[in-house]
């Protein structure tokens, strides 16, 4: 680290400094972030240093493309690369968790959980790939154990490969367990005789679970940071605690002061994610949190937090958002993730200048752009679902706005898509306008209009606030829009138990019938 540097820290509070402006000064220019560095539904994040290039992975649970592939060069400003797998592996249904990242000779590996069509069990896979810009081949099933086996992570020891995971979370009369196993030096088979890293303390904060562990080495230890209790949801409890080891298979000694994260009012219910070091050797810890504003609406995002090492102890604690990772980095205050969404014109983009999303337990999406416009179709079962292509959102407070052009025999909506019994839709059937909710399978239609009469698109546009209260606008033209509703709507169903709602389009009809889209525009105030 060049020694001019001078580092000035503005500490709001101790976890309450996650989402705080920080600044850092040098001789030449100021560089600031703050968290998140990956904004929306990221959670479970993997990350790891490939030369002067990070990589990071996150749970992309029932929405296809399955986990999400970010790419940075400093830690605060991440580019999405692409998917993992843009057709879901063969043996997978669903459940598409913790992808955990690792690179060896030339190699990248991807140990990732999913659920399995034959049993509806969750177990690891691994996948390969030589070029991360185009996805992973799969291997299969990698870790089969008893009612399930989630939250790989692979650590190297003296040559050899490691691969821990938790284990007896639907066993009954069992207590959680953090085990580990040798793999074979190509990383793609198990050998040798497992053993046991940790076991949930029934007495201590890790009643609720033990899962999402990430280690790493640090003078004579091994560490470990894991992850307890309630992961998602509003009733979320979620901490992180540490322990540490001489050997990689024990005894493990757990931090006096865990847990070292837990919940404030500007971030819910932290944990689940890895620890990497940069070149000049500081330690960061990506992991995930609920934004205290948006919550559930918005999902798990993607959170950095620096490791600090106690020298008399020997342990590390936490900085939160503090100087910038990488020396020379750039940034702007607001990361890349943080600033204006999604604009996309199809009379001059291709459709792939979106980054769509689809609920992977319904038929993938038939979309194409042709003559000026989107163009998807309903698949040919007819279902109330239809088709949806949906957008990861950044934050709570947004405006999405398409133009739809009507047609005789396609229901055509923007659609806050929860899952596929739960959906909040402002669209156009025949000649109507209909604001309609799918609450639980059962569908709704909160308000009606007749359309008046004229050609041409439709304009359609939802106004959000805190992820949840909605008001709707309708008009032929920007300048000539209308409010349906004089006060917000509230949806507080769509979010779900491990994800957060997506916003996107909608076409559904008897069969095969297309919906025509010309833009689609998100804005963050």
């Amino acid at each position: 680290m060049i020694l001019s540097r001078v580092f000035t820290v503005i500490f709001a509070s101790l976890f309450a400094g996650l989402s705080c402006l920080i600044a850092v000064a040098q001789v030449k220019k100021d560089i600031t972030y703050h968290n998140p560095v990956i904004a929306g539904d990221f959670a479970d994040p993997s990350v790891i240093r490939v030369g002067d290039t990070y990589y990071a992975a996150g749970t992309s649970s029932e929405w296809g493309p399955a986990y999400p592939i970010y790419t940075s060069k400093d830690l605060v400003n991440w580019q999405y690369l692409g998917p993992v797998f843009s057709e879901m592996p063969s043996w997978t249904m669903g459940s598409f968790w913790a992808p955990e990242l690792y690179y060896r000779n030339g190699t990248f590996y991807v140990y990732y959980t999913a659920r399995r069509k034959s049993d509806q069990h969750s177990y690891i896979g691994v996948a390969t790939t030589t070029d991360i810009r185009k996805g992973f081949t799969d291997h299969g099933c990698i870790i089969e154990w008893t009612n399930e086996a989630i939250d790989a992570f692979i650590i190297e020891d003296a040559g050899k490969l490691y691969i821990t995971w938790k284990a007896y979370g639907l066993d009954q009369g069992k207590l959680i367990q953090l085990l580990g196993r040798e793999l074979t030096p190509d990383g793609l088979k198990v050998q040798g005789e497992v053993f046991m890293l940790l076991e949930a303390d029934p007495n201590s904060w890790e009643a609720g679970g033990m899962e999402g562990q990430a280690l790493f080495k640090h003078g004579d230890y091994f560490y470990m940071t894991y992850s307890g209790n309630i992961c998602c949801g509003p009733d979320c409890n979620y901490m992180v605690g540490l322990a540490r080891a001489k050997s990689l298979k024990g005894p493990w000694e757990r931090y006096a002061g865990n847990p070292v994260l837990k919940s404030s009012d500007t971030w819910k219910c932290p944990g689940h994610g890895t620890v990497v070091t940069t070149p000049d050797n500081r330690y960061f810890y990506l992991h995930h949190a609920y934004s205290g504003t948006d919550f559930t609406f918005i999902g798990r995002q993607g959170v950095l937090s620096e490791l600090i090492w106690d020298k008399k102890t020997g342990w590390p604690s936490f900085r939160y958002g503090t100087s910038t990772p990488v020396e020379g980095a750039s940034a702007t205050g607001k990361t890349q993730q943080q600033q204006l969404g999604v604009l996309a014109d199809f009379a001059k983009d291709k459709v792939g200048s979106i980054n769509w999303v689809w609920d992977v337990s319904q038929t993938k999406p038939v979309y194409a752009v042709r003559n000026g416009y989107l163009e998807l179709t309903s698949p040919s079962n007819g279902t109330q679902t239809g088709s949806f292509l949906g957008l990861i959102l950044k934050k709570g407070n947004y405006t999405f706005t398409t133009e739809i052009l009507p047609q005789a025999t396609s229901t055509q909506s923007i659609c806050l898509y929860g899952d596929a019994e739960n959906t909040l839709n402002f669209g156009i059937t025949k000649d109507s306008l209909q604001l309609w909710q799918v609450k639980e399978g059962k569908k709704e239609i909160l308000q009606s209009r007749v359309l008046p009469k004229g050609k041409g698109p439709i304009r359609l546009q939802v106004q959000s606030t805190k992820g949840h209260l909605y008001q709707f606008r309708w008009g032929r033209t920007e300048a000539k829009m209308e409010t349906l509703n004089a006060q917000a709507f509230e949806a507080n169903s769509l979010p779900r138990w491990d994800r957060a709602p997506r916003i996107g389009l909608q076409v559904s009809g008897t069969e095969k019938q297309s919906g025509l889209f010309r833009f689609v525009s998100v804005v963050y105030p």
